[in-house]
């Protein structure tokens, strides 16, 4: 199955715009079935302006609701104790909210060439650490992947040109029937992790001038995919 997750955001701001619609509403809350009492008409004398102006202090009530906070969609890599997480053999989908909110943040670095933003989208150290069947993960990590990341990024903001700030991330897409599980040593892995392969990041102009770029390589860890290539695998 074709995946094709289209992401309603501007990459030069990097944030996914998120709308709450807030109704207020004009009649009483009925409790009960019991209508509330109505409020005894004023004293003779007295103006409904400044009966208005002085409300009934245990009457008064807020005229703005709170804004609930924004949920964390953040997958998980420690217990409570701080002790990595293990692997999972549960199949990732790209209209994971944690995951779309990833790839928007790989679309601004290209669309703007800040890189830093993006790394929560690439494969966590301490899952690699677990996976990777090489004497200092680390350091291949770091050296590496990681390294590799970074001057893809770069690279793909410089092949958007001039206009790269100009570009509006669409979505990604991404071919759901190819993702095939990696039985432990078939990548110099330890664990195995579902892996997918030619994803495609897209992006438009003002002008309706169309851009694809490749993402080479989506792994697994924990039921959410993560970048471990993004163009090409060196």
């Amino acid at each position: 199955m074709l995946v094709i997750v289209n992401v309603g955001c501007h990459e030069s701001s990097g944030a996914q715009p998120s709308s709450v619609n807030l109704t207020r509403s004009a009649t009483p809350v009925v409790s009960n079935g019991i209508k509330p009492a109505a409020d005894p008409p004023p004293p003779p004398g007295s103006s409904s302006a400044s009966s208005a102006s002085a409300p009934d202090p245990s009457r008064a009530t807020s005229t703005e609701p709170s804004a609930s906070p924004e949920p964390d969609t953040a997958p998980r890599l420690f217990d409570e104790q701080g002790k990595p997480l293990a692997q999972t053999d549960q199949r990732p989908t790209p209209t994971s909210p944690s995951f779309q909110k990833r790839i928007a943040a790989v679309a601004h670095a290209i669309v703007s060439g800040e890189v830093e933003p993006a790394l929560s989208a690439f494969f966590p150290l301490v899952a690699y650490q677990q996976v990777k069947d090489v004497a200092k993960p680390e350091r291949d990590y770091k050296f590496r992947l990681l390294a590799n990341f970074k001057r893809d990024l770069l690279e793909y903001h410089h092949a958007l040109g001039a206009d790269a700030a100009d570009y509006k991330f669409e979505g990604v897409t991404v071919s759901e029937k190819d993702a095939k599980w990696m039985p432990p040593g078939s990548e110099g892995n330890k664990l195995g992790y579902f892996r997918v392969l030619r994803s495609r990041l897209r992006f438009t102009l003002p002008t309706g001038r169309s851009r694809e770029l490749e993402l080479t390589s989506l792994i697994s860890w924990r039921g959410e995919w993560y970048v471990v290539h993004l163009h090409g695998f060196k």
